[in-house]
This record gives C-alpha cells, structure tokens and sequence, in this order.
C-alpha cells in the first residue's frame, strides 16, 4: 500500500503539499497538484486512507471489525464498543470477517475508503498486509481480543492463562486425568495462547497433552462437532473436552448428544468465553468467562486517546473460572442473576497497562 511519503517522493513535493491537494486547499500550484495527482493515480494511493494527524477533516466514525458476528462474545463486544463510542461522539460502522482473512481485509479496505477517524480490529490471522501497511501508515488502529505480535498498535485484550490453570486445578480435584482441547486457529494469538496455557497447566498436575486429545478447529461449531467426534471414536476416550471456544464447545454438545450419550455422564465439557446461553443448558456449562463489555470500552477508549492526540495505552483484563455443572460437579457453583442469566462479575482490574 502506497504512503504519503510515497506519494510525495514520486510528485517531488513535501508531504504538506500533498496533503493540501488531498484536501482541496487553495495555496497549490496548478504544477504541484497536477504533479500529485498524477502520483496518486500512479501509485493506486487511496486518499484518507493513512495518518489522521494528515487530515484536515473528522468524519466521527470508527470502523470495527470483528471475527464472527454470530458468535455471542463478539456481539456483546460489539455493542459495548457501540455503546462507549456513542457516549464519546462518535459512531460504529462494523464489519463481520467471519473468520475469513478475505473478508477482513475486504471489509477494512472499505473503512479506509469510507475515512474512517480509526480502527478496531480483531485480527482472524496474524499477515495481513493491509493490516500491517495500515498500521505503519499512521492509520490510528487499537487490537480488541486478538493481536499481531510485533506491529506497534495498542492491544486491549483479556488474559486467561489464569482462568485456564483454574480450570485445570478444578477438573482435577474433580478427578479427572484424560483432558483433551478443541484448539482454535493457531494463526490466532488466542487459538494458540488457549492451547499453550492447557498444556502447561496439565503439566504443573504431571498430565500430557497427546495428539489423539487435541483437536483441531476454527472457532465454529462445526469444527467442534467433527473433533468431538473424533474424540469419542478413540479406543480410550478423553474423560473432559475443553473447547476453546463457545460455538465449538456448542459443536461438541451436539455431537455427544448425537450418539445418545449424556453431558457430563458420559463426557465433561469446559468451554472458554462463557455466554447467557450456557447457564440454560442441561448440564449448565462450565466456562471461562471474558470481561467482554470493559474491553469493548477499555478498547474505544485507547483509539479516541489515539485519534485525539493522547498517548494510547495497551489493556489487559483478567478472565476468570465459571464453574457450574458440566464435568461433574454436585452443585451448583454461582447465583443467578436477573432474568436467570449469570450474575455479572464486577469489572476486572487490569492486570497490566502499558504505554504504547
């Protein structure tokens, strides 16, 4: 992707001129904005599309782009962004990736196009080039949830290496020992963070992790079905699947239940991001649960700071056990809340900020 330094070098202008004839200002040279017009058309450079501080001009909007909108975490982290960015001034325009980098890319394409003040993204891969172009252009840009290692935008985002460790200490004291995972995409920072933080908690209670017990999905429910599946076909059986998300721990109750076999007589389930729906199931499901309304805002707010001229800061939240019946376990462990979804947790103090 062409910059406005690019555009300059190939007008021979400064970056200021460049940036007057992109905005229509009266005190250029019929020579000079020719020159860069002409360099614009040359090197495909899509105006708007980079620095906000070369701006003249705020359209108040703030594109977000999200993994998969029919996933219930990410509908909730869209309408707290929503929410906080409307408290601030400022609008949402959301694109749905649906877990395909063509579509991200596609639909932050069309933000830029659409000059947008700034940038939410939930990365569905770890190379995008538009991405990366963007970032480096001065395109002000925060990281929700998932994160690019190595490109300098601010990341708000939820630890759940934590809550993972939890989950195992809970599920051994319970008395299970064949532990297996649904991994997400390891391309994701969360697909292999999830994966990561299992098997090195299993380690700490001397349990491996075999091939045959991790399983390989996309965070869809399909993907869940088809590796439980698998699972249950094994001469021995895992005794718990964690799912490292809720459509495939969805994916994986569907499957049991397909064969006449019973939730958790049969087989436990664990899944990480906890939704409403979870607490209405038979067994309710146990989960690790993200404070996903405080990242949506924690997030809005580190792009205004972005956008406005303040230093941004990086966020994280600690996630935290939900523990409730699905992998054998006597009781109840939470009390409802209003209209029987699960009490609210309090916010969680960031367990690290720091400045980007």
């Amino acid at each position: 992707m062409a910059s406005i330094k690019d555009v300059a070098a190939e007008a021979g202008v400064s970056v200021a001129t460049v940036s007057r004839v992109l905005n229509d200002h009266p005190s250029v040279s019929d020579d000079a904005r020719t020159r860069v017009l002409a360099a614009v058309e040359t090197l495909g450079y899509r105006p708007n599309a980079v620095a906000r501080s070369l701006r003249t001009d705020q359209t108040r909007t703030l594109g977000l782009v999200i993994s998969d909108v029919l996933n219930p975490y990410f509908t909730e982290l869209a309408r707290s962004v929503e929410e906080e960015a409307r408290s601030l001034g400022y609008s949402v325009i959301i694109g749905n990736a649906d877990e395909r980098p063509d579509l991200q890319d596609h639909h932050i394409r069309t933000l830029l196009d659409r000059r947008i003040d700034g940038l939410l993204v939930s990365p569905t891969d770890g190379g995008s080039p538009l991405i990366l172009d963007a970032a480096r252009g001065g395109t002000p840009m925060v990281f929700v949830d998932r994160w690019i290692p190595g490109v300098d935008v601010p990341v708000v985002r939820a630890d759940g290496r934590a809550a993972v460790r939890d989950l195992v200490a809970h599920l051994h004291a319970l008395g299970h020992r064949r532990l297996a995972i649904i991994a997400g995409p390891a391309a994701t920072t969360t697909g292999s963070e999830r994966v990561e933080a299992f098997r090195a908690a299993l380690a700490e209670y001397g349990l491996s992790l075999p091939d045959a017990y991790t399983g390989q999905g996309d965070f869809q429910a399909e993907s869940g079905r088809r590796v439980t599946e698998g699972f249950l076909d094994l001469p021995e059986p895992p005794e718990v699947v964690f799912a490292a998300d809720n459509l495939m721990a969805l994916g994986a109750l569907d499957a049991v239940r397909a064969r006449g076999l019973r939730v958790p007589d049969d087989l436990a389930l664990a899944a990480f991001d906890d939704i409403p729906w979870f607490v209405h199931t038979d067994p309710p499901v146990t989960a690790i649960a993200q404070p996903t309304g405080e990242l949506g805002r924690a997030a809005v707010r580190a792009l205004v700071d972005r956008i406005e001229g303040r230093p941004p800061q990086s966020v994280t939240l600690a996630a935290r056990l939900v523990a409730r019946r699905s992998c054998g376990e006597p009781a109840p462990q939470e009390t409802p809340g209003a209209e029987g979804f699960p009490a609210p947790a309090e916010p969680s103090p960031a367990t690290n900020r720091s400045q980007t």
